[in-house]
């Protein structure tokens, strides 16, 4: 037989295993009366999607008031859609705090910023990118496009040349690898490279008149 102060213990002990579990049952139910409303929000918001609705979309998702990284993601892609440049870029940076390592939302910050002309929030998410992920072929290719544009050829190279490593193969990184080595002065690896895409692509213009101005 317990004692009474013993007994006493005993009845607290099982009260709060009684209280913990009725917590957590409560905690358990509501966790999964949330998660169905935000299925439902997605559904309803893919739905408005097909029919052209982004407004509607949108407005399925922002109903939900929930800040998870998905849910900005998305908000992010659909006012991208939308031709809401503005907010598009808000909430992708919304979805790069919670996850600074994700491409995916960086990509389309960068498809955004692109939208509103901010051509400096593109190069600056594509070189967050390569941080990540060093071997990123399109995005190599991109910044090589910026960086030859800008006429920074020996940056241009760098990107280029790293496409084509890997791909020795890809036309558009060996065309314009060809075409910076010729801006740069270098011109038996113009040669050599105009020479390859002819493989790829006999007849190119573009590797044509390339050979034409190496004298």
């Amino acid at each position: 037989r317990l004692s009474l102060p013993r007994l006493i213990w005993w009845h607290k002990i099982s009260t709060m295993k009684q209280l913990f579990c009725l917590l957590l049952f409560a905690s358990m139910t509501t966790a999964h009366v949330v998660a169905q409303d935000l299925q439902l929000a997605f559904s309803n918001s893919h739905a408005a999607e097909l029919r052209g609705d982004y407004k509607g979309a949108i407005a399925a998702l922002t109903a939900t008031k929930d800040n998870s990284y998905l849910v900005q993601l998305r908000l992010g892609y659909l006012h991208y859609q939308a031709n809401s440049a503005t907010e598009a870029m808000n909430h992708y940076q919304l979805a790069i705090r919670q996850r600074p390592f994700a491409i995916e939302p960086r990509l389309g910050m960068a498809n955004a910023a692109a939208l509103a002309n901010n051509w400096a929030q593109v190069q600056a998410q594509y070189e967050a990118i390569l941080k990540i992920d060093p071997n990123q072929t399109y995005i190599n290719y991109q910044l090589g496009m910026i960086y030859y544009n800008k006429k920074d050829y020996a940056k241009a190279l760098r990107h280029f040349e790293k496409v084509v490593n890997l791909y020795p193969g890809d036309y558009d990184a060996s065309i314009m690898l060809g075409w910076t080595h010729l801006r740069m002065g270098k011109l038996k690896e113009a040669k050599v490279l105009f020479q390859q895409v002819l493989l790829l692509r006999p007849n190119n213009a573009s590797a044509l008149e390339g050979l034409s101005l190496i004298k």
